[in-house]
């Protein structure tokens, strides 16, 4: 009889569980988008020599991916026989490349013209690698703290203006991240989108990438209105699979409020979970809320 009552509570204790469990992951709406995964996700692996570029279509498909979001960073070397073959990867296991996040290519904000003319010529070989892989949009810097936040701004919206002429050729966006220096500054980014007034220029919206004193919520809803991407950032999830920094639920009701309905490209950077781990974690939380 002991053994029997124990039977029938553990049980009880378990369907209640598992209820419990599938009240936590449920999502209380679903719109139509689809997932990629940025393969910064992977960036320790690959740094570590574990991994290649050429390995990044596949690893972003065995996390549930259905479209690959590249970086600068990790070409050894954008020939033409490189991109064919990293083309073919993509290809082989059936995701589009859809941009290049552009890093470590000059500042496009310095005083000094000729510096950030440099920086112009610099980025746009991403561009012209960018249309021979497919992609829509190159993802950009704007440059340091040198000036004044007006000046910053000025010299930012001609070197932008310049480049998204350029790219305009290939029908490639050219987007910014509010990803560090005065992007992270939502008011100023959209401040520099309406000074280039180009509609080939826009942002690329992260849920993580604030400083502690700007609310990500408000900052990405202004942002939204520009975006031609979206990185959603996860650091580390609880045991219901919610990411435990920020609110999913929140932040995507905002994304789609704004109309986005493209592709929203995961990127991981914890550290309690591997990146492989972690970026499938991320993809299944936004699994939930993908019709």
């Amino acid at each position: 009889m002991q053994r029997r009552t124990f039977m029938k509570t553990a049980s009880a204790a378990a369907i209640a569980a598992g209820a419990i469990g599938q009240t936590a992951s449920a999502a209380p709406f679903k719109e139509e988008f689809k997932i990629s995964v940025a393969t910064w996700s992977f960036h320790k692996m690959t740094f570590a020599g574990e991994v290649t570029q050429l390995d990044h279509p596949r690893l972003a498909v065995e996390a549930g991916g259905q479209g690959v979001e590249l970086v600068n960073q990790f070409f050894p070397s954008p020939t033409d026989s490189y991109c064919k073959e990293l083309s073919k990867r993509a290809a082989d296991v059936g995701i589009p490349i859809l941009l290049i996040m552009c890093d470590s290519e000059g500042d496009m904000s310095n005083p000094d013209f000729k510096v950030r003319r440099q920086a112009v010529i610099n980025h746009r070989k991403w561009a012209d690698i960018a249309a021979v892989l497919g992609c829509h949009s190159i993802r950009c810097n704007s440059g340091g703290e040198n000036v004044s936040p007006e000046e910053d701004m000025k010299a930012s919206a001609a070197s932008f203006y310049e480049l998204s002429q350029y790219a305009r050729q290939y029908g490639l966006n050219v987007i910014v991240e509010n990803h560090w220096s005065r992007t992270a500054d939502p008011k100023w980014l959209v401040g520099l989108v309406e000074m280039v007034g180009e509609d080939n220029f826009g942002t690329l919206p992260d849920f993580g990438n604030f400083p502690k004193e700007v609310d990500k919520y408000e900052a990405v809803k202004m942002l939204m209105p520009f975006a031609r991407a979206v990185s959603a950032k996860c650091y580390d999830f609880g045991p219901d699979g919610n990411e435990t920094t920020i609110d999913y639920e929140k932040m995507l009701r905002i994304v789609f409020d704004a109309g986005y309905h493209k592709y929203i490209g995961v990127e991981f950077e914890g550290n309690r979970m591997s990146e492989k781990d972690g970026t499938k974690a991320c993809v299944d939380l936004l699994k939930r809320y993908q019709k």
